[in-house]
């Protein structure tokens, strides 16, 4: 299966018309899969290479796309294009999607999708020299999106957008007009005179894992998490309640004396039976 074949089957979903409200009115009306008719499609898909299964499973998670696409229109970039973007991110994430870990395509495919659009936005949007700081950074790539309008900022907006970023209504409004100020290419060339400015492609840069991986790491985590709750399940009272005191209570984890005192032992049997318990749960673990 291939993403040209794909969009040649079903041009008309994965290429959002000129009338974008019309589009996504359809497209919320397609009901979500449930999670047996996916398994069977994404089971279909991968062992029979059943494009039809593709397409539907595409289809069904489109209204999704267009979810993610509306957070990335503060770049001002048009909407039907971000979503046709985010569209092959959904094509590819489908292609390389594995039922088998028990995880949902929605939760799989989201990683595929913005990093789709996220390099659309990267490839096509001339930035503006801005930010040198992390909480400017931070400032500029939510300031758009947060304006309730396309006008200036008054002080009250800029109040509460100050608030909830933890930044000053100074930088708001310093920020509103770096803006709307003069562009600049995405790289910076060696002949550029600020150097002391952060170059858009430093600070756009996506250093987060492979979505495959990133998948596989999630599904590895709850097995861990499943595994460690059978492990203290098998545990006797006083032993589960020793090793939750001391390691799971990240807020106030209780030392080995404040233990003995409350079971009315020596702080060296405390000791002992923690580490037994700790013995029991690896080998649930490793199992």
């Amino acid at each position: 299966m291939t993403t040209t074949a794909l969009t040649l089957s079903h041009q008309n979903w994965l290429t959002p018309s000129t009338d974008i409200d019309q589009y996504i009115a359809k497209v919320r009306q397609i009901p979500a899969l449930d999670a047996d008719e996916e398994r069977r499609l994404a089971i279909a898909l991968q062992e029979t290479n059943d494009i039809n299964a593709a397409q539907t499973l595409i289809v069904h998670h489109l209204k999704f796309v267009v979810h993610i696409a509306r957070g990335f229109t503060g770049y001002g970039l048009p909407l039907g294009d971000l979503i046709q973007e985010g569209n092959i991110g959904l094509m590819k994430a489908v292609k390389r999607f594995e039922p088998q870990r028990g995880v949902r395509l929605v939760s799989f495919a989201v990683h595929w999708i913005k990093s789709e659009i996220h390099e659309y936005v990267i490839r096509n949007w001339r930035m503006v020299k801005i930010a040198t700081t992390k909480a400017q950074r931070k400032l500029f790539f939510n300031l758009r999106s947060m304006k309730k309008g396309i006008g200036w900022l008054n002080e009250e907006e800029a109040r509460v957008i100050a608030d909830e970023l933890n930044v000053s209504t100074k930088d708001v409004f310093e920020m509103e007009s770096r803006i709307h100020g003069q562009d600049i290419a995405f790289e910076l060339g060696d002949d550029d005179e600020d150097n002391d400015h952060f170059s858009p492609s430093q600070w756009l840069t996506d250093s987060s894992v492979d979505p495959a991986e990133s998948a596989e790491n999630a599904e590895h985590d709850n097995l861990m998490q499943r595994k460690l709750a059978r492990g203290l399940q098998s545990l006797d009272d006083r032993s589960r309640a020793i090793v939750q005191a001391r390691w799971l209570n990240e807020d106030n984890k209780a030392t080995l004396q404040t233990l003995a005192d409350e079971y009315k032992v020596s702080a060296e049997r405390i000791r002992q039976i923690e580490q037994q318990a700790m013995h029991q749960l690896r080998s649930h673990i490793e199992a």
